[in-house]
């Protein structure tokens, strides 16, 4: 009968063995691994670590073995085994293991289009100004911009922010900072404001548009949007310049609405990944849950129209999802989904968002205001929604892939 104890724990790397490290570089093609390892494997070598990258057609393997049972073999069959393939192959050998990563991960996104050499440049130069190291680097897309992902240990992850919100804002490329490690992963709570965001227009406008307002509300909105104004007192103005329009205009609202680019691809994206998504508005709910309805949103929180005998009264029934109205919206759905605030992201582009991208673990300026630039944790600065899933470490090809998949089960 099998015995069902445990196997044995292998033994704790000893710092002063022997080990080989194996550069391959050169054309790519089929087998290139297998070959170098089948290698390895005829002296019975171990695997320490190992890395491969292609770009353009070009590979770069590298493995750090532990030699197996005769090195000088295990070196000649390497070299052999590469030059076979036309590789350029370099051969180092050593003790120990890689030093322990350093503390302080954290997850550097870095944006633009196009992502210039100099961009790069001034990133790296503020990671090494701030003590830490870059490990890796990969590239998240291409399209419709160029996103990279550096991998930082000995980071500062609230200083690192600090440093890089600068290099930003004088570069001119978008740059996200987060924890790395087990922070990176698993649910969020994905809370995105909807007028100027999730959809291209101001929803107020559009109805202010049937009353023969639309000027004189669009200038108040842009005060308001910029902090200049209260938002509370400035929707009871605009909505008070609606009164007695006929319910009916709603409907020809809602089919004007038109999305954000790449607004459907974020929401089926996210929710492909498991997350929970929600909307929380100063417009009105009579526009914003039928959006929410077809993009198939988990919660949705907006003002309501007072409603008379068919026609707008020109009110608000009950209290305005104001500044402080959208923070505890993103705290109660954070809540009920058992998250905390640090695994919620929150996506605005108005000053009557601040509190709540304050209050999200990530907030994220969305073609911003200038204040909301200034004080969100990052930015994006083109006209695609979808690229916000770049900043939370989700590549093109992820992406693509969720248009195919189901989505996972609560």
């Amino acid at each position: 009968m099998p015995s069902s104890a445990s196997p044995p724990l292998a033994p704790l790397p000893d710092p002063d063995a022997r080990t080989l490290l194996v550069s391959l570089t050169g054309p790519d093609r089929p087998g290139v691994t297998s070959t170098v390892f089948e290698a390895a494997a005829s002296v019975g070598a171990n695997v320490l670590d190992v890395e491969q990258v292609v770009v353009r057609g070009h590979l770069a393997l590298s493995v750090l073995l532990g030699p197996g049972r005769d090195e000088n073999v295990l070196t000649d069959r390497l070299t052999r085994a590469g030059e076979s393939m036309g590789m350029n192959v370099s051969l180092v050998a050593g003790h120990g293991d890689n030093a322990p990563r350093r503390t302080g991960r954290a997850a550097v996104v870095v944006m633009a289009s196009p992502l210039s050499t100099a961009h790069v440049a001034a990133v790296s130069r503020a990671v090494a100004e701030h003590g830490a190291n870059i490990d890796r680097i990969r590239r998240l897309s291409r399209w419709p911009v160029t996103t990279v992902e550096l991998d930082v240990s000995g980071a500062d992850v609230a200083g690192l922010r600090r440093a890089l919100a600068l290099v930003s804002s004088e570069a001119g490329c978008d740059i996200a900072v987060a924890p790395a490690g087990l922070a990176r992963r698993g649910g969020r709570l994905v809370v995105m404001d909807v007028d100027s965001t999730l959809v291209q227009d101001e929803v107020i406008e559009l109805i202010a548009a049937h009353a023969g307002t639309e000027a004189e509300v669009a200038a108040v909105t842009e005060r308001a949007m910029q902090g200049e104004l209260d938002f509370a007192e400035s929707l009871h103005a605009r909505v008070a310049t609606l009164e007695g329009l006929p319910v009916t205009v709603l409907d020809d609202v809602r089919e004007a609405v038109r999305l954000t680019p790449g607004a459907r691809t974020l929401v089926r994206t996210l929710k492909a990944l498991g997350f929970t998504v929600a909307l929380v508005s100063g417009g009105f709910a009579e526009v914003v849950e039928p959006i929410g309805t077809d993009l198939g949103v988990d919660h949705v929180r907006a003002n309501r129209l007072e409603v008379r005998d068919g026609r707008l009264t020109g009110r608000v029934v009950g209290d305005v999802v104001d500044r402080a109205g959208k923070a505890a919206a993103l705290r109660e759905f954070a809540a009920l989904e058992g998250l905390p605030l640090a695994r919620t992201v929150a996506i605005g582009d108005g000053a009557n968002d601040l509190d709540m991208l304050g209050a999200a673990g990530l907030g994220v300026a969305f073609n911003a205001k200038p204040v909301v630039r200034e004080q969100a944790d990052t930015s994006v600065n083109v006209p695609y929604l979808d690229t916000v899933l770049f900043l939370l470490g989700v590549s093109r090809e992820e992406i693509e892939d969720a248009e195919t998949a189901e989505p996972r089960e609560p």
